[in-house]
């Protein structure tokens, strides 16, 4: 009598990663997760390779192993792969104290936050990051003069 296998919580076309304790506030790692949401798994690693954030290599790393998961654990076409979901989570604080002047002290807090990324194979339905394009508004028409009531002459 063994226990039942619990279903799958992602669909058949995805897989993920998760990274807990990462040390950095939460804040901070947002930015970079939000670079590379929605974006094409080749291209997001190319630009955690060059940011300059220093947790840019710790998300990479976890870009890299929810690829091998879609890969290895679900064959999933790597090509194909996209960004789907890249949120942040807290964890733990860590508070130290830190001395000041006449006998006082101030708090230090050390914020730890977790990091889960999903991937999933491109289909009919799947949103892709493109550039930010900038709209060239159309060119104004010239408002007519306002009409104004003239007397009619009579003839």
């Amino acid at each position: 009598m063994s226990k039942k296998a619990t279903e799958r919580a992602l669909g058949a076309t995805e897989a993920k990663a998760v990274i807990n304790r990462l040390r950095i506030s939460p804040r901070k790692l947002n930015l970079v997760a939000g670079l590379i949401r929605g974006m094409s798994v080749n291209n997001a690693l190319t630009q955690l390779s060059f940011s300059s954030k220093r947790i840019a290599n710790d998300v990479k790393k976890a870009l890299q192993s929810a690829i091998a998961n879609a890969e290895n654990n679900h064959n999933l076409n790597v090509d194909s792969l996209y960004v789907k979901e890249a949120y942040v989570g807290k964890n733990l604080v860590m508070k130290r104290m830190h001395t000041r002047g006449r006998g006082r002290s101030a708090q230090i807090l050390k914020p730890f936050a977790n990091l889960t990324l999903i991937v999933r194979e491109k289909g009919e339905d799947a949103p892709v990051k493109a550039k930010k394009e900038k709209k060239t508004a159309a060119p104004k028409k010239a408002k007519a003069p306002a009409k104004t009531k003239v007397a009619k002459e009579s003839k």
